[in-house]
């Protein structure tokens, strides 16, 4: 080999080497994944505050229903029987009521007029019986003894005629007011008592709380329905978000309000996140450094809600957002 084309070889092996061993750098650095996250979207959870047995199911599986529609109808007759006592308690406790404000009936008012009467008359004639009877004893006629016995009869009718016209004073006015009073609380509590029952009765019919799909049917008709327990799980679809697990070192990228383009897979299309959430508290997993004496990085969860409506995008859907 000539001397004039030793430099180009050495200089051309140099450059070689030097490709390789940049290869190998980069082959040795960490590489940056995109990040992946999932789709989830709120779920509500319908039940019942009274238990009973499941008597109708008006929905399916996979089925969209609106707000308000119903979704269930349990059976109770535990339910039917307080309707039925609370409503003869109600009656009952609203007829003493009127009874005390309306006060004695006509007759009785009048019976005890002719009492009164008849003891008045009754008082009149034993006091002129007395008045004849001291005006003989005062003459000697008669002994003391027969003018104490008609005085004493005097005073008898007398009382009683007193007495005969309390009876018909409080004919007249009726109960008293702390009766009248308390009859009519006792109605108010009676009545709250039906009203309870009725809705109790009431939550025998369940209504979609939100709009959304039917994912879960957990008691089918004909079986028991605890109290509280989850009959139908429905997924509200326009309350969707994708959530994110970001290393701490990462998550700057990622404040409150801003915006990320992601793909999803399953719509092969781009859309566009806006975050909406990020975790106060770190989340169980934690990533460790590879170099030696290196820190625990932790990660967090970020939610991001997409910034328009998207069509199709369903909880679970894979979101893969492009590497920092």
């Amino acid at each position: 080999m000539s001397t004039s084309k030793k430099p180009l070889a050495i200089v051309a092996a140099v450059i070689v080497l030097g490709f390789v061993g940049w290869g190998l750098y980069q082959a040795f650095q960490p590489q940056r994944l995109p990040l992946q996250g999932q789709m989830d979207a709120q779920e509500v959870n319908v039940s019942s505050k009274v238990p009973g047995r499941v008597g109708e199911l008006y929905v399916k599986l996979g089925q969209t229903v609106p707000k308000g529609e119903l979704l269930f109808q349990l059976t109770s007759p535990e339910v039917d029987a307080k309707i039925a006592q609370a409503t003869a308690a109600t009656q009952a406790a609203d007829a003493v009521a009127q009874k005390a404000q309306a006060g004695a009936r006509p007759e009785e008012v009048a019976a005890a007029k002719a009492n009164w009467e008849r003891a008045q008359t009754g008082a009149t004639i034993a006091k002129t019986t007395y008045t004849r009877v001291n005006n003989m004893y005062e003459q000697g006629v008669i002994a003391q003894q027969k003018r104490d016995e008609a005085q004493a009869q005097w005073r008898a009718a007398d009382q009683l005629a007193q007495a005969a016209r309390a009876q018909y004073d409080m004919a007249q006015k009726g109960a008293r007011p702390e009766d009248k009073t308390a009859a009519a609380a006792q109605a108010r509590q009676v009545g709250a008592v039906l009203t309870e029952a009725q809705i109790a009765l009431a939550e025998t019919k369940i209504a979609a709380p939100v709009a959304g799909q039917v994912s879960k049917i957990q008691i089918q008709p004909g079986e028991l329905a605890p109290q509280g327990f989850p009959v139908i799980t429905l997924v509200n679809l326009d309350d969707a978000w994708a959530v994110l697990q970001v290393r701490e070192d990462e998550m700057a990228a990622f404040a409150m309000g801003s915006t990320h383009t992601a793909n999803v897979p399953a719509l092969k299309q781009q859309v566009s996140f806006k975050v909406s959430s990020v975790a106060v508290l770190p989340d169980f997993a934690t990533w460790r450094a590879a170099r030696p004496g290196g820190t625990d990085l932790r990660t967090f969860e970020i939610r991001l809600r997409p910034a328009i409506k998207v069509d199709g995008l369903r909880p679970g859907m894979s979101v893969v957002f492009p590497p920092l």
